[in-house]
């Protein structure tokens, strides 16, 4: 009996030593040799190296509300340009509640039915200062507008004049928006347009922009 109890014991403190030395064989192949402390400083510094790689862009460095930089990127997806690139956000909000209204002659109601020569003086008037008569002519001729013709300097804001009969040499208005697109007004209502359509292009006579009056 004893010697049975002799060979159990003896077994077990076999196995605990082979065990025990294959712990420290197993240990010794682990290749993590820093404490808590250095790993984490190392993690830190690797992390600040990847960063340093790259640059942090600031998407609103302006610190713009949530409403404007709801149209700033309503309108980028439409004109199919940068968030940067839409600066008058007053612009913006304000003939966005007007898209799509119907047209009607010597009309300003939103929603209802609008003349883009009364929309256009409202507009200027509300998010310019600037005050305008409602006809197309008096737009075109008031002295606080620079005119001239050349498609590749139209900006932001600038008004666009068309040509519609011959009765009326500047018949209609718009505004330049971005990337050939306007804000007009046709049987369509009022909405955006590209102004690379044959139905402006034929009709269209100049453009003008707000003179400067600071100098």
């Amino acid at each position: 009996m004893k010697k049975g109890r002799f060979c159990i014991l003896y077994h077990i403190f076999f196995l605990l030593a082979v065990i025990s030395c294959g712990s420290k064989n197993y240990i010794s192949e682990i290749p993590y040799h820093y404490s808590s402390d250095e790993f984490f400083k190392s993690v830190q510094a690797e992390k600040q190296n990847l960063a340093s790689q790259y640059s942090i862009v600031e998407d609103n460095p302006n610190e713009l509300n949530d409403d404007i930089l709801k149209i700033r990127e309503k309108y980028s997806i439409i004109l199919e340009v940068m968030p940067r690139e839409i600066h008058n956000y007053k612009l913006y909000s304000y003939f966005d509640e007007w898209i799509g209204t119907p047209y009607r002659k010597q009309i300003l109601e939103k929603q209802v039915g609008v003349e883009m020569s009364y929309f256009v003086q409202a507009l200027f008037s509300d998010v310019y200062g600037e005050t305008f008569p409602k006809t197309p002519d008096g737009i075109f001729r008031a002295k606080s507008i620079q005119l001239f013709t050349g498609r590749s300097f139209l900006k932001e804001g600038d008004v666009l004049f068309f040509r519609y009969d011959k009765l009326h040499p500047i018949s209609d208005v718009g505004v330049y928006l971005h990337n050939d697109r306007i804000l007009a007004c046709t049987s369509k209502g009022l909405n955006i347009y590209n102004f690379n359509d044959e139905y402006f292009q034929l009709r269209y006579v100049a453009a003008g922009r707000l003179k400067d009056k600071n100098k």
